[in-house]
């Protein structure tokens, strides 16, 4: 099938910011490119992106996302894994995948001179499996070890107890990896099946940034996409989870510290009031000064490790606490963090708090931006949850319109006794918490 582009398709979507040249081609099966122009770097990435993850896996088979992100580099029609490897090298270039809750990435940086070359491997990478039954069988084998060595890391154990319990019931809070038991089930048909789903041009997006000419590039990108059929397929969104309030205490004894997660439900991706959410995430335990960096580890030396993260997803998010800490230590840990709770829902932070808050947040989008592969993804994202470009200045400009008021009305919106969740781990010992310990 040849593919051509579609008309119109090299216009521009959204006004981009004169710092930012962003242009967007649709071809004629589906497929959307996107490139941003950065003519001062020698470098470009690009990615494609398979817009679902490992939530929009049926139970039965929990973790097929991951098995073929893994699985397209065992080698393609026309290049085994070693070839594959060999001819990255060659190119100094730096080739790399990962599966998300609600995207799948595969991506490629290299000199400019080299986009050629990275096209076709990243193409044939993509386009070309073979998903062979005998490597089937070894990475079956590969991702059951890196399961196992998971399992054997608290920070990760602790995230996906805390995960399992949240959002009970539903795909979201099933692990990106699967089960030992779904990895195992996992055959050719099955591989070639989901494969043949979600690999399709309505559920992809190509992504480049750095220096290179659109018109060119997508010239390029039609002609190693031409075996690609046009297809409305992708996968069924599921609805809006459920998120349970529970209390977890998982002994593991041989673990020195407990592992500590206190956690509530958020704002999805795109909601109005992000850049609050993000605000009162900074000052609660964004960084070294936030609140409860300060509180915990700073003035009472309870704990090496203390944070907060936002994660937020397409219809829902989380706002949770992560730390560890001695066993004897855990209930002040608790009861300090419950107390910023508290604070941050009864007073207005202080001018000078939102300042740094902001001056904050403000730096590490700025910051985050400066590489061709943080261009290269932030496009990608902007279009799968956005479907538009936000400039630098429309950015700060939304982040210095929160006010104090905003981050309060957030904070007692989303602080909400009864919808805490807490996973402890550890050697726990007696140590007993009970809903009414959750007081904020």
């Amino acid at each position: 099938m040849s593919v051509v582009l579609a008309e119109n398709s090299a216009s521009i979507t959204a006004s981009p910011s004169p710092a930012r040249d962003i242009r967007k081609t649709t071809l004629s099966n589906g497929l959307l490119v996107l490139t941003e122009r950065m003519p001062h770097l020698r470098s470009v990435s690009m990615g494609v992106w398979i817009d679902s993850g490992s939530r929009d896996e049926t139970p039965e088979r929990n973790g097929i996302s991951h098995f073929i992100e893994h699985m397209v580099f065992k080698g393609t029609t026309t290049r085994s894994a070693s070839q594959l490897a060999r001819e990255v090298d060659s190119i100094g270039g730096n080739l790399d995948a990962f599966t998300g809750k609600e995207t799948v990435c595969f991506n490629i940086k290299v000199l400019d001179e080299n986009v050629p070359a990275a096209l076709d491997l990243l193409t044939d990478l993509v386009l070309h499996p073979t998903f062979a039954p005998d490597d089937l069988a070894r990475e079956q084998g590969v991702i059951l070890e890196e399961i196992k060595m998971d399992e054997d890391n608290p920070d990760y154990l602790v995230h996906e107890l805390f995960t399992q319990k949240f959002w009970k019931g539903d795909a979201l809070g099933r692990p990106i990896l699967g089960t030992a038991k779904t990895v195992s089930s996992f055959d050719q048909a099955i591989v070639l099946d989901e494969y043949a789903a979600r690999f399709t041009p309505q559920n992809m997006v190509f992504t480049a940034a750095g220096n290179l000419d659109h018109d060119s590039f997508v010239a390029e990108v039609a002609e190693a996409f031409s075996t690609l059929p046009a297809s409305n397929a992708r996968p069924m969104r599921t609805p809006p989870p459920t998120a349970y309030p529970h209390i977890t205490l998982k002994n593991k004894k041989s673990l020195e510290q407990v592992q500590f997660c206190l956690a509530l439900p958020a704002l999805p991706i795109a909601d109005p009031a992000r850049y609050a959410a993000y605000l009162l995430n900074s000052i609660l335990g964004g960084g070294m000064s936030s609140r409860l960096f300060q509180a915990i580890r700073e003035e009472r030396g309870l704990a090496y490790s203390i944070y907060s993260e936002m994660n937020p997803f397409r219809d829902t998010g989380s706002l949770a606490v992560y730390a560890g800490c001695a066993v004897d230590k855990t209930r002040e840990v608790l009861d300090l963090t419950l107390a910023e709770f508290r604070r941050i829902k009864a007073e207005l932070v202080s001018e000078e708090e939102l300042k740094r808050a902001q001056d904050q947040l403000k730096g590490n989008m700025v910051l985050g931006l400066e590489s061709s592969s943080s261009r290269m993804s932030n496009l990608a994202r902007q279009q799968m949850y956005f479907g538009r470009f936000f400039s630098i200045d429309e950015i700060t400009s939304e982040v210095n319109r929160v006010t104090r008021e905003d981050i309060q009305r957030l904070a007692v919106e989303l602080i909400q006794p009864e919808k805490l969740a807490l996973t402890l781990l550890g050697n726990l010992g007696s140590l007993k918490i009970e809903r009414e310990d959750l007081a904020c």
